[in-house]
């Protein structure tokens, strides 16, 4: 169940018989991407109390009567200072065919949101004061001032002027709202003196006059006009920003008015979590800001309200639009629409995986701003489209000769939508925009095998005398055969080799769109670079010495798909902390925001861990893998322990692949060291315990020569051998298993050795893959 259904489940729970569901905004410039949070949030909270069968109404408002307190940096001080302090109602439009500046920028943002499937009934502040709406509690509110000034007293520990009034009339010579003084209320009059100096952002003339508080000469303090509002429309339901809800902010001002004042209830309110769409580089670097316009411009409603509603309301969403992040998205969407259609199908399973999939597929079905698919559709990779448009090939050919059939209606619109984002995403905001731009810094770590099959392949290739696609196909797939690698890892070395990326389209597509000898080219490349030694293109090799470490053979024979990375590294100077380090793994925790624990459940790595871990009778509910229990904390918004240098920096790895790793004093080590399954009397002192602990037959251990430095893949390790800052050897191990391959281990054992060598110094001593 997702955020928004569990909150509708409490609302149910009221059974009032109208909920009235209401957000706001004062269109004062450009509209911020971040107000999109709170009218998207509203809107589901409105539409699944209609699915619940329950009464409700959805306003949303535009506070124009607020005074222009800042001046957008778009527009000419020149021409615009003048209207400082004025309310915004009041300042003419930018451009002509709008009624005035309000309305220019909350049109602006009308069409964004309701390009979004939020159609609110739009409420003018102007409107509600004009119409006489307000002048009921405009009134009762003066006529209580006195209390008033008590409870922002109460509330804030600051204590208003003496003669200090709820209201803000509109002077009626230079028609400013922002510098009008109340300083008395007879019953029938306010008399006020717009005052040169009351704010630095705006000039009163200095008139002095008395005027009636209705029928829109004036307006009510924010935080004293939102109670009013609630009381005049019934609001029930109103959401904000967590500044708003934070203690002593504007919602417990107002909702002490509401109660001791107005005698009203103050509506359900939840604090949500800010949005941020890479703001700072997409102003500095490219020029662009970060209205909601700009962004609507740049990410598909569809995609931009499944942003919305997959973050939970309590995390911070910073979206960077640069790099891979825009095609995660996408590929985190196509996830979400698959389940989905699993769900019409009724294909989702029991248990754990499939709650997680019908939260998926909820949250497909409150992200689409058109009519739900009826049927499962062909769904183009956004990051497949971008391939093809960066290699000059052409995306519907290509998905035609996929599916060998025409496309259905649906599937033409989103391909054609795919195509317009991929063709921006690629022009702004992708970080390397060439796809052919290889060069001797490629940071890409190819195996032993991955760069004997591209070797072959060159030769391959290189000897055809016609081609064509199927000719190109074959050729491809007799290649693998001859060096007997998976073709998973013979995928990412070609695409990893030939675009720099690990996935893209077709191998012939691919290959008849860039050339043959283009191909050939980036290939004899590979073979070069394969005869030399390279400080930037590494490979593991196999581990050929069984007395620094073994996979015993009964492991092997149950387990056929276990793979270990091994690696000694010596004199190496262990701190307690780094700053660098910690910022690093901050900035790693930060984007990991969106995590939540059911989507950890479904990572494919963490099923391989837990999947062993019921082969050896442990529970892993209560034994979580160390790559789990690591990206839990995050979920759960824990800070991480900070052990030192070696262990943060190893941990770091364990997160961003999600595969297990140990590293152990190699001082305390006695060869040979071996992984096998322990026997019923043997014993391991665990880290933080003061008893041993009696392994299970069944449980997969790392043993040297003194027995158990570690339990259960790296669960938890041995005390004896622990890393501290005296450590000046280690001996790391990496843990792979089922879907976790060989390919995997070696990645995470490379980038373990390489971050914990920045960090904490050394050199490697040994390093190898026993399988």
């Amino acid at each position: 169940m997702i955020w928004v259904d569990r909150e509708i489940k409490k609302l149910k729970e009221r059974a009032l018989p109208l909920e009235w569901v209401n957000d706001a905004k004062t269109p004062s410039g450009k509209i911020h991407v971040g107000s999109l949070r709170g009218i998207v949030i509203h809107d589901l909270i409105y539409k699944v109390l209609l699915e619940n069968n329950i009464r409700c109404k959805f306003t949303y408002g535009f506070d124009e009567t607020d005074p222009m307190d800042s001046l957008p940096s778009y527009l000419d001080k020149a021409k615009w200072e003048k209207y400082m302090g004025m309310p915004l109602y009041m300042i003419p439009s930018p451009e002509k065919r709008f009624k005035s500046f309000a309305h220019y920028y909350a049109s602006e943002f009308q069409q964004v949101f309701e390009s979004l499937g939020c159609h609110p009934k739009i409420i003018w502040a102007s409107e509600l004061y004009r119409s006489g709406k307000m002048n009921e509690v405009i009134k009762t509110l003066l006529d209580n001032t006195h209390q008033i000034r008590e409870i922002f007293e109460r509330i804030t520990k600051k204590s208003k002027p003496a003669d200090w009034h709820p209201f803000q009339p509109i002077c009626e010579k230079c028609h400013k709202v922002g510098t009008t003084y109340v300083n008395k209320w007879d019953g029938k009059y306010v008399y006020y003196i717009c005052q040169p100096n009351m704010v630095n952002w705006a000039h009163g003339c200095g008139y002095e006059s008395k005027i009636s508080p209705y029928n829109g000469n004036g307006k009510m303090p924010y935080k004293i006009e939102w109670p009013g509002k609630w009381k005049v429309l019934g609001v029930t339901i109103e959401w904000s920003g967590k500044d708003h809800m934070s203690k002593g902010g504007s919602y417990d001002i107002s909702s002490i008015i509401a109660k001791e004042i107005l005698k009203i209830n103050p509506p359900h309110a939840v604090g949500y979590e800010h949005l941020l769409i890479g703001g700072r580089k997409m102003s500095s670097s490219k020029g662009i800001g970060s209205s909601a316009k700009e962004v609507s411009q740049i990410i598909p409603a569809n995609l931009l309200r499944f942003l919305l509603v997959r973050t939970p309301i309590n995390t911070h969403l910073d979206f960077n639009i640069y790099g891979d992040t825009l095609p995660n998205l996408y590929d985190d969407y196509d996830r979400c629409m698959n389940a989905y259609f699993d769900k019409i199908e009724k294909k989702i399973p029991q248990g754990k995986p499939g709650e997680v999939l019908l939260d998926f597929a909820r949250i497909f079905e409150l992200s689409s701003v058109q009519q739900l698919p009826k049927k499962r559709m062909f769904i183009p990779r956004f990051r497949t489209v971008a391939n093809l448009i960066k290699i000059h090939a052409n995306p519907k050919e290509h998905v035609l000769n996929q599916l060998k059939r025409p496309l259905t209606e649906n599937e033409k619109t989103l391909l054609e939508e795919r195509i317009k984002f991929a063709q921006i995403y690629l022009e702004s905001y992708i970080e390397n925009k060439n796809i052919l731009q290889k060069s001797k810094t490629d940071s890409f770590s190819y195996t032993t095998s991955q760069k004997d099959f591209l070797t072959v392949l060159h030769k391959n290739l290189a000897s055809l005398k016609e081609i064509n696609r199927e000719i190109i196909q074959n050729i491809f797939f007799t290649t693998i055969k001859q060096v007997n690698l998976k073709p998973k890892d013979v995928f990412i070395a070609f695409y990893q080799k030939i675009t720099g990326l690990p996935s893209g389209p077709k191998v012939a597509d691919l290959i008849l769109d860039l050339g043959l000898q283009k191909v050939i080219s980036l290939l004899s490349e590979s073979e070069k670079e394969s005869s030399k030694t390279s400080s930037v293109t590494k490979s593991i090799p196999n581990l050929d010495d069984k007395f620094l470490f073994s996979i015993d053979p009964e492991v092997k024979k149950k387990y056929p798909s276990i793979s270990i990375g091994f690696a000694i590294l010596k004199n190496v100077h262990i701190q307690k902390q780094n700053e660098k380090l910690t910022e690093s793994i901050q900035q790693f925790v930060k984007s990991q925001e969106h995590l939540t624990n059911d989507i950890i459940s479904a990572y494919p790595e963490i099923v391989s861990y837990r999947k062993l871990y019921k082969e050896m009778n442990i529970d892993w509910h209560s034994r979580r893998p160390s790559p789990e229990a690591l990206l839990r904390r995050i979920a759960k918004k824990k800070p991480l322990y900070q052990v030192n240098t070696c262990v943060d920096a190893y941990n770091q790895i364990v997160m961003k692949y999600k595969v297990s790793v140990g590293a152990f004093d190699l001082n305390k080590i006695q060869f040979p060291t071996a992984l096998k399954f322990p026997k019923n009397t043997d014993q391991i002192l665990l880290l933080g315990d003061t008893e041993p602990t009696t392994y299970k037959s069944t449980e997969l251990a790392y043993f040297d020569k003194k027995g158990g430095y570690n339990i259960d893949f790296n669960y938890r390790d041995a005390q004896r051998t622990m890393v501290t800052e005296s450590t000046t050897n280690l001996l790391i191990n990496v843990d792979g298993i089922y879907k976790i391959n060989r390919g995997m281990v070696e990645q995470s054992l490379q980038e373990t050795v390489d971050i914990i060598i920045k960090y904490c110094g050394g050199t490697v001593d040994k390093i190898g893959i026993d399988t």
